[in-house]
């Protein structure tokens, strides 16, 4: 099956008119006229109604246009994969990605990638809480956990560790704890489901940390906010490092229960849907993540 001939065929049935789809591609209109109906005496289908006034998709086409687009994805794929056509890459991608981390390390280096690519359009969709990946029609995903879904597929990108914090000015008013015991006299900033958080120590000890009504009066849904909140004194929080290692540096948190971090096994992953082809505007955007996040995480420089 012609590969140039299916490019025609689905540019046509996004603009509905063979004339101007032949001229994005270079083809004179006789010629794309032509084109088309070698395909469709190819595949035994009209794939495309035609008349002196319109054109329209027929429902033999409808049902062929998928199968059409994901052969041409897996083409572009192909050569992306060995480093071909990365120049050329065109489209939108659709990427859903925390607001906390997007603020800190995705805004700042996403003029480079669009530099890169400049046929490529993002259509961005940044939350902390979590939405379904394939009902939102995702591309692609970066998320703090591994789904557990058969219909996705992950790739991690980065380890990351969950740690303490609180405001000098907290600990100066309520004392620094020694051990996870003393978590629990303590104001607790708690992220959505309040859920018991494990800890592990650098010699391997375990204990639990738990929130309970008497200890958290303040729960969020925002990782940057949660931040701030900390930062405002309001109690002592758990964040991935990559969220509050400016502020330690800088002494606006301070790293509370040094030796012990949050035991979850925490990374940063992408995730994208399995049915999808990882197409050639999905992999560079992968391949620019890993260059610039994955090799050498910011938040440890």
């Amino acid at each position: 099956m012609d590969l140039d001939s299916l490019r025609l065929f689905v540019k046509a049935a996004d603009k509905l008119n063979i004339s101007a789809a032949g001229r994005d591609l270079g083809i004179a209109p006789a010629v794309a006229s032509a084109w088309l109906a070698k395909l469709e005496h190819e595949v035994g289908a009209e794939l495309l109604h035609r008349s002196t006034r319109k054109v329209s998709i027929s429902i033999e086409g409808q049902e062929f246009l998928p199968f059409a687009r994901e052969i041409l994805a897996q083409r572009d794929a192909a050569l992306a994969a060995l480093g071909h056509g990365k120049a050329q890459v065109e489209g939108t991608i659709r990427f859903a990605a925390t607001s906390s981390f997007a603020q800190l390390y995705l805004a700042p280096i996403l003029p480079e990638f669009l530099a890169r690519h400049p046929g490529l359009r993002l259509d961005l969709r940044l939350s902390d809480t979590p939405f379904d990946l394939l009902e939102g029609s995702f591309d692609l995903a970066l998320r703090n956990s591994a789904l557990d879904d058969s219909s996705l597929k992950v790739r991690k990108l980065a380890d990351i560790k969950g740690i303490l914090c609180a405001s000098p000015d907290y600990v100066a008013r309520r004392g620094m704890p020694q051990s996870p015991d003393e978590l629990d006299g303590h104001d607790l900033l708690a992220f959505q489901s309040m859920r018991t958080r494990k800890l592990i120590s650098k010699t391997g000890q375990r204990a639990n940390f738990t929130y309970h009504e008497g200890n958290c009066r303040v729960v969020m849904d925002d990782g940057a906010s949660m931040r701030f909140a900390a930062i405002a004194g309001l109690g002592i929080s758990t964040h991935a490092e990559w969220n509050v290692m400016a502020a330690l540096k800088s002494g606006e948190l301070l790293h509370i229960l040094p030796q012990w971090h949050i035991d979850d096994d925490s990374a940063l992953w992408l995730v994208y849907p399995k049915t999808n082809v990882l197409t050639a505007k999905v992999r560079v955007l992968i391949d620019f993540l890993v260059e610039k996040i994955g090799r050498n995480p910011p938040w440890r420089a």
